[in-house]
């Protein structure tokens, strides 16, 4: 049996395109990576990856293995369904050498965290950042 995606308008996106784009920008996300350093990774521009991101262009299967690998997921998992992707992305964070790390990213407050601690240009003031939250972590610790 063949399932027909297309929209029924041509201007439009197929919905797998679409998709895909989603689970790319999500990915994305979630590991902090912005789309100027996806697209250095793939060898494409910032605009493609948008493009990609949008449905509005293909992801052709060579693209699409290099953004997977980009990623750090298989090439299958943009078109598995969220239960089926989440378990993979848990199944490569156990065995990942900092997957405590990659869990605390993939929360709502290590991804603004560390979205906004990037956005620090200065190394000293982010040492003292550190510091601190060494400091806070310390105490809370010896609390317990």
């Amino acid at each position: 049996m063949v399932f027909d995606t297309r929209s029924k308008n041509p201007a439009s996106p197929d919905i797998i395109d679409v998709e895909v784009g989603h689970k790319i920008r999500s990915r994305r996300q979630v590991l902090g990576i912005t789309q100027k350093k996806l697209a250095d990774g793939v060898g494409v521009t910032f605009q493609q990856i948008q493009k990609y991101e949008k449905g509005a262009n293909r992801v052709g299967a060579s693209r699409l293995l290099q953004i997977a690998n980009v990623l750090t997921v298989s090439a299958s998992f943009f078109f598995k369904d969220e239960e089926e992707a989440n378990a993979e992305i848990n199944d490569q964070a156990e065995h990942h050498p900092h997957a405590d790390l990659l869990s605390f990213l993939e929360t709502q407050e290590g991804s603004e965290l560390n979205e906004a601690f990037g956005r620090i240009d200065s190394s000293a003031v982010r040492s003292r950042i550190v510091a601190l939250v060494k400091t806070i972590a310390a105490a809370c610790s010896a609390a317990d």
